[in-house]
C-alpha cells in the first residue's frame, strides 16, 4: 500500500504525487487559496480569502507605519520606513551601492560578487531574477512534456517501420527476379540524383527525424520564452508606472487638503481680525454719539435756565 502525505491546509491525506512540491498543498486547497503576489512587496504569498491582497508583514507593517511609499532605487511601493524598501536596504548594507539591471535597466541591481549567484551569467534585480526563473520552470516542464510526447512517437514509429519492412520482405518473396530487375534501374536514379548535387545520401533523411521536430520545438520555445520575457517586462513596467501614478496623486492630494486647510484657516483669522475691529469701531462711535447727545441736553438745559 502506498504512503500517505498530509495536505499543510486541510490535513487531510493523499498519495505523495497529489501534494504540490513546495507548499505540500492538495489540489483543492490550491485552487482554495492560490498562490499571489503581494500588493505592496510583490513577493508571492498564500491568499486566506479574495479579498486579502497584502501579505502578513505588510498588513503588520502597515499598522505600525502607515501607507508605504514607492523605493528609490527599485520603485516596489514597499518602503515603510524612509525612501529604500528593507530589500534594498539590507542588500546595500551587505553588497554595496546598486547597479542597473541588464533586463529592466534601473538601478536596483546589486552584485554579490559571485557569478553562480547570476542568472545566465547576467546581474538582474530582484523582480526580473523572479520573473526569469519563472518562465525559466515554465520552459523545462514544456520541454519535460514533449520530450515524453517525442519519446512515444519515436517508438511508434520504429514498430510502425518494423511492420511495414515485414509485409515488404514478404511481398518481394512473390516477385519474379525479372521484375526484381526491372524495379532496380527504377530507384537508381534517386540515389544518383542525390549524390549529383554534392549530398550523401543518409537513409535517415528520408524519414521524420524525431531529432529534428525537437530542434524545431526547442527553437519556437525559446522565440515564446523571449515574448513571454518581453510581455512580462511590458507589464511590470505599466504596473510600476501605473503605481508610481497613483502614489503621486495621493501625494498631490494630500498637499492639496493641506493647502486648502491652511487657507481656511487664514481666512477665519482675518474674518476674526476685522469682526473685532469693526466691533471695537462701533463701540467708539457709541461712546461718542452718546457724548454728543449729552452735550445737547446741557445746551439746551442752559439756555432755558438763562433769562
Amino acid at each position: 500500500m502506498a504512503a500517505l502525505y498530509a495536505c499543510t491546509k486541510c490535513h487531510q491525506r493523499f498519495p505523495f504525487e497529489a501534494l504540490s512540491q513546495g507548499q505540500q498543498l492538495c489540489k483543492e486547497c490550491r485552487i482554495a487559496h492560490p498562490m499571489v503576489k503581494c500588493t505592496y512587496c510583490r513577493t508571492e504569498f498564500q491568499q486566506e480569502s479574495k479579498t486579502n491582497t497584502i501579505c502578513k508583514k505588510c498588513a503588520q507593517n502597515v499598522k505600525l507605519y502607515g501607507t508605504p511609499k514607492p523605493c528609490q532605487y527599485c520603485n516596489i511601493i514597499a518602503a515603510f520606513i524612509g525612501n529604500k524598501c528593507q530589500r534594498c536596504t539590507n542588500s546595500e548594507k551587505k553588497y554595496g551601492p546598486p547597479y542597473s539591471c541588464e533586463q529592466c535597466k534601473q538601478q536596483c541591481a546589486f552584485d554579490r560578487k559571485d557569478d553562480r549567484k547570476k542568472v545566465d551569467g547576467k546581474l538582474l534585480c530582484w523582480l526580473c531574477t523572479l520573473s526569469y526563473k519563472r518562465v525559466l520552470q515554465k520552459t523545462r516542464e514544456q520541454r519535460k512534456h514533449l520530450s515524453s510526447s517525442s519519446r512515444a512517437g519515436h517508438q511508434e514509429k520504429e514498430q510502425y517501420s518494423r511492420l511495414s519492412a515485414g509485409s515488404h520482405f514478404n511481398s518481394q518473396k512473390t516477385l519474379s527476379t525479372s521484375s526484381i530487375q526491372n524495379e532496380i534501374p527504377k530507384k537508381k536514379p534517386k540515389f544518383d540524383a542525390i549524390t549529383a548535387n554534392g549530398d550523401s545520401f543518409s537513409p535517415d533523411l528520408a524519414l521524420d527525424s524525431p531529432g529534428t521536430d525537437h530542434f524545431v520545438i526547442m527553437a519556437q520555445l525559446k522565440e515564446e520564452v523571449a515574448t513571454l520575457k518581453k510581455m512580462l517586462h511590458q507589464k511590470d513596467q505599466m504596473i510600476l508606472e501605473k503605481e508610481k501614478k497613483i502614489t503621486e496623486l495621493k501625494a498631490d492630494l494630500q498637499y492639496q487638503e493641506s493647502q486648502m486647510r491652511a487657507k481656511m484657516n487664514q481666512m477665519e483669522k482675518t474674518h476674526k481680525e476685522v469682526t473685532e475691529q469693526l466691533q471695537a469701531k462701533n463701540r467708539e462711535l457709541l461712546k461718542q454719539a452718546a457724548a454728543l447727545s449729552k452735550g445737547k441736553k446741557s445746551e439746551k438745559s442752559g439756555a432755558m435756565t438763562s433769562p
